[in-house]
């Protein structure tokens, strides 16, 4: 199974703003910059984040973008499905045909995507923090 971009983007947004230091706040253009992503692209995922309640934001001088939760609430595996758009496995717009049929195709795809979320979901966003630490603190390193 293969996520997204769009959902390595939340995830990875969410890391990024679980490492700033109590009370400091990010931006959309920040994120995309440390990611070399599309603004507009983040810009998109903070808003969706943002209506999950996984982060808050606000406008003006001191404004920006933080975390709603600690990253030990958030779990993966209900993050990427809150994401993603199809966990199905298939595409539904594909007819069956009479030839061949493809039920048990479906079914263990299916079963497939249901192991690796129930994988997912015995880890919180903190669980995926130390690799994403020594990150930070390379960028930061770099930037002064």
């Amino acid at each position: 199974m293969k996520i997204t971009t769009y959902t390595d983007f939340g995830i990875r947004t969410l890391m990024y703003l679980s490492t700033l230091p109590k009370g400091q706040r990010s931006s959309s253009a920040e994120v995309a910059d440390i990611y070399q992503a599309s603004r507009n692209h983040i810009a998109k995922v903070i808003a969706h984040l943002s209506s999950l309640d996984y982060i808050k934001s606000s406008r003006g001088k001191n404004g920006g973008i933080w975390l709603a939760k600690s990253a030990s609430e958030i779990n993966v595996g209900q993050l990427v499905r809150a994401l993603e758009n199809n966990l199905r496995g298939f595409d539904d717009n594909t007819s069956d045909s009479d030839l061949v049929p493809t039920y048990q195709l479906k079914n263990v795809l299916q079963t497939g995507i249901d192991a690796f979320l129930n994988t997912l979901d015995q880890y919180s966003l903190a669980d995926l923090l130390d690799e994403q630490h020594q990150f930070e603190s390379q960028c930061y390193m770099k930037q002064a």
